[in-house]
């Protein structure tokens, strides 16, 4: 069989539900429904981590962050660390990324310092905010709309570059880039991996105005709202102010501008949608579609006003850990499978390189999703986890005293540990759910006296999940 192509999209900050694949009939999503509807839908996907560089780099090295050591963002990864893009470009695969990438610290202007990453074509912006030498989309749009990025920054600075209109948008850009890839600026001769990172539906929340025009804020569906009383004290800490006090909170919000929000979100969302289908359409015309894996999925989520809390951190919600993941690769994976087994952003690499014909990572932990759509017919097995792990270490924007919370899900129940100490100086608290009976987390179990054994039964899981997952991959010459 000739070796697939690999088109991986992630978008920053997309929730599991914001697709109308996954029961969404309030968000426009046509290309990517079409997207799920030819391939395979995943409806439990978890990251490694609630916030951004932990969770990518998991995606990149197929490890948990506990034993990849990019903690938080802010923090560079080790560049001992190998991605499965080395193993693709070591393998002769033409390896290329446009957009965010996020394994390294990139702040105030800094370029983030890149590793042996196998990246020929590397179109890299952190963001569309922070003029660099080396953010591409900025040169983009210096090169296409002389002027705009300086009228934009002195208009309104962030906000102003959220609302550019459509043809100047960073989401554009993306699709622009991979156009051009797929077209032109490939290697023809080889076999391609195309990471494409959409930076959006990442707040602040602005989009262009006729993707906001398109959505009726007010019709939209209101958040889910909780008792925070009943939960971890740091949630009514988040809901008077987000990222640890850095960014305007549920709380200080009106009811209209929490659904503004939502608006605005899913506009954000739709724009995405339109310029994958741009992307798709691009793969039909080059002939590329029938050899060409397409992956799509999202870093972690998006807190959007509900249990009153608005962006993202500790939180261990669904909301804000569960991600959508498509797959399609047609003639492989049957039309309109859908799968509900718990499955990682760390099996991704192994499903890639799998595909590939390429051998595994030597240290990655996660595992191929094929068996899950070939029901073992490729002569491989699923093993079958029924957990997932994600993990925040005070990993975004710093809390003092720091907060530092480990969730597992087993089956369909979820505990996240908030720690003490000796962790931080804060209280041990927790909370558990039982999602077959509350898919909203609604109710926290942790202090129920009737839930107090399977409370235990959890924390013991935690224990057990953590220690299987360590790092045990360095050689042992001998036994005594």
């Amino acid at each position: 069989m000739t070796r697939p192509n690999i088109l991986l999209i992630s978008t920053d900050q997309q929730r599991w539900d914001a697709l109308g694949a996954a029961g969404n009939t309030h968000i426009r999503t046509p290309n990517l429904d079409r997207l799920a509807a030819q391939g395979a839908r995943f409806t439990n996907c978890y990251t490694q981590s609630s916030v951004c560089a932990p969770s990518r780099a998991s995606l990149m090295t197929s490890r948990y962050v506990h034993n990849h050591g990019l903690w938080a963002n802010g923090v560079d990864i080790d560049p001992g660390e190998q991605l499965f893009t080395r193993a693709l470009t070591d393998a002769g695969y033409d390896c290329g990324l446009v957009g965010k990438f996020h394994l390294g610290a990139a702040f105030g202007g800094r370029v983030e310092p890149r590793i042996d990453d196998g990246f020929r074509v590397f179109r890299w912006s952190h963001d569309p905010y922070v003029r660099s030498e080396a953010n591409h989309y900025h040169l983009w749009l210096e090169e296409h709309f002389p002027g705009v990025l300086d009228e934009a920054m002195a208009r309104g600075g962030a906000a102003a570059i959220d609302n550019l209109p459509t043809e100047q948008h960073y989401s554009r850009w993306i699709g622009e880039e991979t156009i051009e890839y797929l077209t032109t600026g490939r290697e023809k001769d080889k076999p391609f991996c195309f990471v494409v990172n959409f930076f959006d539906p990442h707040h602040g929340f602005g989009s262009p105005s006729d993707y906001r025009a398109s959505y009726d804020a007010q019709s939209l569906p209101a958040p889910v709202t909780s008792d925070l009383s009943t939960k971890p004290d740091i949630y009514t800490e988040a809901s008077q102010r987000s990222y640890a006090g850095h960014d305007t909170g549920f709380a200080e919000c009106t009811e209209e501008e929490i659904q503004d929000i939502i608006a605005h979100y899913y506009a954000m969302v739709t724009l995405i949608d339109d310029e994958v289908g741009r992307i798709l359409d691009a793969l039909d015309a080059e002939g590329l579609a029938e050899d060409t894996i397409v992956i799509f999925t999202s870093d972690h989520g998006e807190m959007l006003g509900d249990h009153q809390m608005l962006l993202k951190g500790p939180m261990m919600f669904d909301c804000s850990v569960k991600v959508p993941l498509l797959v399609r690769w047609p003639g492989q994976i049957p039309e309109g499978t859908v799968r509900e087994e718990l499955v990682e952003w760390i099996d991704l690499a192994p499903t890639v390189l799998a595909s590939a014909g390429v051998d595994p990572l030597p240290r990655q932990q996660g595992r191929d999703l094929a068996p899950l759509w070939n029901d073992g017919q490729g002569g491989s097995t699923w093993e079958d986890r029924d957990w997932v792990l994600s993990e925040y270490r005070n990993s975004c924007w710093p809390y003092d005293p720091p907060v530092h919370t480990t969730m597992v899900r087993q089956g369909s129940w979820k505990i996240v540990v908030h720690h003490g100490p000796p962790a931080t100086t804060r209280s041990r608290d927790g909370e558990l759910y039982d999602l077959a009976a509350d898919p909203h987390e609604q109710i926290n179990l942790w202090h129920d006296p009737e839930a107090a054994g399977r409370r235990l039964e959890m924390e013991r899981t935690v224990l057990d999940v953590l220690v299987a997952t360590e790092e045990r991959s360095r050689v042992r010459h001998a036994a005594f």
